[in-house]
């Protein structure tokens, strides 16, 4: 009896086994199709967020200026642009030139300066030494991104995601190129100057 009872009990376990991998494959299969639908939907949104951004008009907004003096109410010598997409004040912060830059929201999406190569994390700079020795280093630019904005960057005329990062010009014969490094020193190819 006792055996009758623990074969029933391990054909029950058995099933109840195969039931579950069978849901968990079946659920792994529908996140896997949302997860390749979601990628062709985040791209769309990002060309649509791209189109909304466009700013109307020449001169920079009051309200870009009124957010600019909350957030950088220290800042001296302070010039203000538009471009296509951003409302840029560049200015004097703490003795560092700096460029602010305001979205079509007139919220700061994020700041930009000029640093030195050795500002680079190391494991960035021996990478950088060792594949691109025979490039001369230009311009490097940090861009600080204001964390609480979503709206992404666009440097040398192509778009990232906003996350903190540097950028670095290099010379390579007649080629000019941008390589992107994160915080961590990861570098990468960013795009080519033109």
């Amino acid at each position: 009896m006792k055996t009758l009872i623990i074969a029933s009990l391990a054909i029950l376990l058995s099933a109840a086994a195969i039931q579950a991998q069978e849901e968990y494959a079946s659920v792994k299969q529908d996140v896997a199709k949302a997860n390749k639908e979601g990628g062709i939907t985040k791209k769309e949104k990002r060309e649509e967020r791209k189109a909304l951004r466009k700013l109307e008009g020449p001169q920079p907004s009051y309200q870009s200026r009124e957010h600019f003096e909350d957030d950088f109410d220290k800042a001296s010598d302070v010039h203000w642009k538009r471009t296509k997409y951003f409302d840029e004040a560049t200015f004097v912060q703490d003795g560092q030139k700096m460029t602010a830059f305001y979205d079509y929201k007139n919220e700061l999406v994020g700041t930009t300066q000029v640093k030195s190569f050795t500002n680079l994390p190391a494991t960035a700079q021996q990478f950088i030494n060792k594949k691109y020795k025979d490039a001369h280093v230009g311009k490097v630019i940090l861009f600080n991104d204001n964390e609480i904005n979503e709206t992404d960057m666009l440097l040398y005329n192509h778009q990232f995601d906003d996350e903190d990062n540097y950028f670095v010009e290099l010379q390579q014969g007649t080629k000019d190129i941008v390589l992107q490094v994160d915080m961590s020193g990861e570098v990468s190819f960013f795009t080519t100057m033109q």
